[in-house]
């Protein structure tokens, strides 16, 4: 031989020679592809019910909001303020106020069954009454179509998502409240936020529908900056007349989102790692198919000076690039089919439903390639290292 081969024309000579070689091995390069896809679509997928609950409960809240319940309360169907304590509250320094008075809205929060649209089976709907000061408490949320309810009627307006998610929500429709049967005059949006999910009406009317008295269970407030919250907090929890618990919009919604999502994060992986463990040795079985049919190939290339390593390198990339094929379909179809689904899960600390929309996410597609890049490496490590090692004269010999 004239010279040393360059290493790096090396693995990409055996590179090359293998990726024209696949339409040989199309059966077990496909099965490879496909079960790796699987896995990829499998982990995205479910991690995006976790990414999209996340998101409902997070862009809830407001930087300048924050939410006030009874002292060790953990939601707000636990916790239970009087009107005496809310004008409190309403008073407290740090609180923004308008011509109109304190942004602060004392809520009441019940629960009424009603059926899914996808189902038919009876959900748990969170049904909030507000004062006039809810829709400035709260960001981007806006009647989009209807009207706002009137105070002191027996009205509701409903969130998009119960809307979309939930029968009998239509504008013009009634829903029963109590005794009663409320009108739905309008439906609202709040930037995709958990609000979406929740039926709202006045909450003197609906003290009265479920005998209250004077009553409520949280104080939703907006704040002059963020850097008021400290002052609103101490005023509070140092006042002898009251006994709360006060937190960030941000820091409640957060709270109320972290077992939902570590339980769907958990088990997400759990059932990627099962499927790995098969595509594995899907992958496997494919790169030892590939050296056996190519033995007395890379023999050939051995007794020419190409070195063990570049072998191992290139056999490594064709299996990385199977891989990689494989988790971008299996990202793509992820995608396709979970992106904006929408759907409803119970918030186990409210045992109201919540509706919101499966994210896909850039970050949630590189995770995926990264286990199918993961799954492609060790997949191709063992069958590069046994390719490596064959005995040269022996392997000249098979036919």
């Amino acid at each position: 031989m004239a010279g040393p081969i360059n290493w790096f024309s090396q693995i990409a000579s055996v590179t090359k020679f293998g990726l024209m070689s696949l339409p040989q091995r199309r059966g077990a390069v496909a099965a490879t592809v496909i079960g790796i896809a699987g896995v990829v679509a499998v982990l995205v997928g479910v991690l995006s019910i976790a990414a999209g609950f996340k998101q409902a409960m997070t862009v809830s809240g407001s930087p300048d909001g924050a939410i006030v319940l009874r002292s060790g309360a953990d939601s707000e169907m636990v916790s239970g303020l009087d009107r005496d304590a809310t004008r409190v509250i309403a008073d407290a320094p740090g609180l923004a106020r308008t011509a109109q008075g304190p942004l602060a809205s004392a809520e009441l929060f019940v629960i009424i069954d009603l059926p899914k649209r996808s189902t038919g089976t009876d959900a748990n709907v969170p049904l909030r009454g507000v004062e006039a000061a809810a829709l400035q408490v709260r960001d981007n949320l806006k009647i989009i179509q209807g009207r706002m309810f009137d105070w002191g009627k027996d009205e509701v307006i409903v969130g998009a998502g119960a809307a979309q998610e939930f029968s009998g929500l239509d504008v013009g429709s009634k829903i029963q409240v109590g005794r009663y049967e409320w009108p739905v005059v309008g439906i609202f949006s709040a930037n995709g936020g958990v609000s979406e999910s929740e039926i709202w009406s006045d909450a003197k009317v609906l003290q009265a529908a479920y005998n209250r008295g004077d009553s409520f269970q949280s104080v939703s407030v907006r704040l002059n900056s963020p850097a008021a919250f400290e002052a609103f907090k101490d005023s509070l929890t140092s006042n002898p007349q009251l006994s709360v618990k006060v937190s960030r919009q941000s820091d409640y919604y957060a709270e109320q989102s972290e077992v939902i999502t570590r339980l769907i994060t958990t088990l997400g992986f759990l059932i990627a790692f099962l499927m790995a463990v098969g595509a594995v040795f899907g992958a496997l079985n494919t790169m030892y198919s590939a050296v056996a049919a190519r033995t007395r190939e890379i023999a050939t290339l051995r007794a020419l000076g190409f070195g063990g390593g570049a072998v191992v390198v290139s056999l490594m990339l064709e299996s990385l690039l199977l891989a990689l094929v494989g988790g971008v379909i299996g990202g793509g179809l992820a995608y396709l089919a979970f992106n904006n689904f929408h759907t409803s899960t119970m918030n186990w600390q409210s045992f109201s439903q919540i509706t919101f929309a499966f994210r896909v996410t850039l970050e949630l597609l590189a995770r995926g390639v990264a286990w199918a890049a993961a799954i492609g490496l060790i997949g191709g490590l063992f069958p590069a290292i046994r390719a490596a090692r064959l005995p040269i004269a022996a392997a000249l010999r098979e036919l």
